[in-house]
């Protein structure tokens, strides 16, 4: 029956106000009967709904604002109040209708997503070019993406090149270039160019279906607020009826107790919150920052103490090689080829810079050369090759394997860390032979971000790392940074958190998603650079930053703090209105039908104050990012 009248809910609307309009004219006329007639009708057309949420809900053992409703208009029938009656039912059915088209466009941003999802493929199967559903598309397909096209899964680009708008899945919209061996993502568009990619992400596991499923559920997912509400709601309800009968009880006069239950409806009270919380999702998850829920929206807008990782948050997390000393008469590619294939056991982002500049200069690296390989967290590596024994890694390592480390070398070392490089040492069978020095970049839009935070009532920004101390204080001072820590492993950042958190600090970490992942679980908001969508980032944070970029960071605290703002007002609005409802009903002011017209408007004026949110942009990110584009 609830889904009939869902379905027809409009139709029976419409039903009401016309039969409204009919009795206004029979009332004009000076026909009193055919009036009541009419509207008699038109209450029992619009009350069907709503009875039917109020005993579904009661079925549920809840009390809901429409047996509230319900009540009041049974017992406006009943004292022949047929004006009201039908009035109420309309003005209830009409601000529904309301709701539901501005609560729509509150979740636009999740079906702008939606949109963006492709419905075909153009593969290649057989010998044969076929279009497909996108459903029916496997792991190791080979795709055709024509200029204009939407990339439909995950994949790899074995042929061609292009310009792809990333927008859908970092909230980038200035166009990427690509080509051989460049990782793709579905809802990504190509604005020009070719290519031909092999599927290594199909159906609900690419990253396009894995962020709108993360947007679905935050803005499911409810805040310590609205849980709040929703208990408060449960006891409200029936106290009201309690309160209404007793109303009843000392002044005898039934229209009061009606009119007063359905001034003390809580409607504005319990849509306030969510749809600030939906609202504020749907803009993060626009512009590439996905909070995961309304309580994460909530701890995110108290943050007064952000912790950065390093390389790959405050940095670029493209590190080069800057330079490389050696201290014999090794030739520098037998040298750095030596490296490169001892280092290829090592997931670190050092250890895979030294490798990616192997491959540049085109050596033929194997990493079946290197014998006994093994990587040491944080430190480095060790393996042996050509015969020899190899230690790389950072000065801690050098001093565990009691490798001599001179003067002149360790002057050498520093000179390279002041630089703001990280230099690694290398040793060969117990000795130092050369020092290689890595460079990374200082994000454009790091300094913006951290000045942004910092406006918005952040008062502590510190950096953890577990690079050198003097390329860390260069990052540090440049960045304008309350303090740092460098060369710490990760339980040292996670022993830091918990310090700051015993101090009555509101604590955020700000990380890649891998390497800080425990820093992230143990901080109040945990927030990943997504790095293009890893999946490591989406499990872990509370917050992922799909295009990896400073200004998101800055982006999602303001929506956040906006957010929890709206959601406080709506709060306010409700019970304001309530009290004064209340006070027009005590005093003569207000009776049922006018009462209900106020109680519709303040539900319609919270979602509106709650759309604002949609649209909220940070005017100084979109400085910086039309400065990057134009650069």
């Amino acid at each position: 029956m609830n889904t009939w009248f869902n379905k027809h809910l409009n139709t029976l609307m419409y039903a009401s106000g016309i039969l409204i309009v009919i009795g206004l004219i029979f009332r004009t006329a000076g026909n009193a009967e055919i009036m009541n007639i009419t509207f008699v009708l038109a209450a029992i057309a619009a009350i069907g709904p709503i009875a039917s949420k109020a005993w579904m809900a009661l079925s549920m053992k809840s009390f809901s604002i429409e047996l509230l409703i319900t009540i009041a208009v049974a017992g406006a029938l009943f004292i022949q109040e047929y004006t009201e009656a039908a009035i109420v039912t309309f003005l209830f059915l009409f601000g529904a209708y309301l709701e539901k088209r501005t609560l729509e466009k509150t979740r636009s941003s999740i079906q702008s997503l939606v949109d963006m999802m492709p419905a075909a493929a153009m593969i290649i199967r057989d010998g044969r070019e076929r279009e497909v559903d996108v459903d029916d598309v496997e792991e190791g397909d080979h795709v055709i993406v024509r200029p204009g096209g939407k990339i439909p899964v995950d994949g790899v680009i074995v042929k061609g090149e292009a310009n792809i708008n990333e927008a859908a899945i970092t909230g980038e919209s200035t166009p990427k270039s690509k080509t051989g061996g460049a990782e793709v993502y579905s809802g990504s568009v190509l604005d020009s160019g070719y290519i031909e990619l092999t599927a290594t992400k199909v159906g609900e596991d690419t990253t396009f279906s894995k962020i709108i499923e993360l947007v679905e559920d935050a803005q499911e997912r409810k805040s310590g607020t609205e849980k709040f509400l929703n208990r408060f709601a449960n006891y409200y309800t029936p106290a009201i009826v309690v309160l209404a009968v007793l109303v009843f009880l000392l002044t005898q006069n039934l229209h009061l107790a009606i009119t007063f239950l359905v001034i003390a409806c809580p409607g504005a009270l319990i849509i306030g919150a969510p749809v600030a919380y939906v609202a504020g999702i749907g803009n993060g998850a626009k512009n590439g920052a996905l909070i995961k829920g309304g309580e994460v929206v909530d701890n995110f807008a108290k943050i007064d103490t952000v912790i950065f990782d390093k390389t790959g948050t405050l940095t670029e997390g493209s590190p080069t090689v800057a330079d490389i000393l050696i201290f014999d008469d090794t030739e520098e590619d037998t040298f750095l080829k030596t490296i490169a294939e001892i280092e290829m056991v090592s997931e670190h982002h050092l250890g895979q810079t030294v490798v990616r500049e192997a491959r540049n200069r085109g050596l033929n690296i194997q990493k079946s050369n290197a014998e006994a390989a093994e990587a040491f967290k944080g430190k480095g590596v060790r393996g042996r090759n050509r015969g020899a024994d190899y230690i790389v890694g950072n000065k801690k390592l050098m001093e565990e394997h009691n490798i001599f480390i001179t003067n002149d070398v360790n002057d050498i070392y520093i000179s390279q860390q002041k630089k703001g490089s990280t230099a690694i040492y290398v040793a060969r069978n117990k000795e130092i032979i050369g020092i290689i020095s890595i460079m990374d970049r200082i994000r454009q839009d790091a300094a913006d971000a951290i000045r942004t935070l910092r406006e918005k009532g952040v008062k502590n920004l510190v950096m953890l790392t577990g690079d050198n101390y003097h390329s860390a204080k260069k990052v540090s001072d440049i960045l304008g940074l309350d303090g740092f820590h460098a060369e710490l492993m990760p339980e040292g950042k996670m022993r830091y958190i918990e310090q700051e958190k015993k101090n009555g600090h509101r604590v955020m970490m700000v990380g890649d998603g891998i390497n800080d992942a425990p820093a992230l679980a143990l901080a109040d908001v945990g927030i990943a650079m997504g790095h293009g969508g890893t999946d490591i980032a989406m499990e872990t944070a509370d917050v992922v930053l799909m295009g990896s970029r400073m200004e998101q960071l800055a982006h999602g605290f303001t929506i956040s703090k906006a957010t929890y703002k709206v959601m406080l007002q709506n709060t306010a609005i409700a019970l304001l209105t309530v009290a004064l409802l209340l006070g027009g009903v005590l005093y003569g002011y207000i009776h049922l039908a006018s009462g209900m017209l106020i109680h519709e408007v303040s539900i319609l004026l919270v979602i509106m104050n709650a759309m604002r949110l949609i649209k909220l942009k940070d005017r100084k990110a979109e400085a910086v990012r039309l400065k990057e584009s134009i650069s």
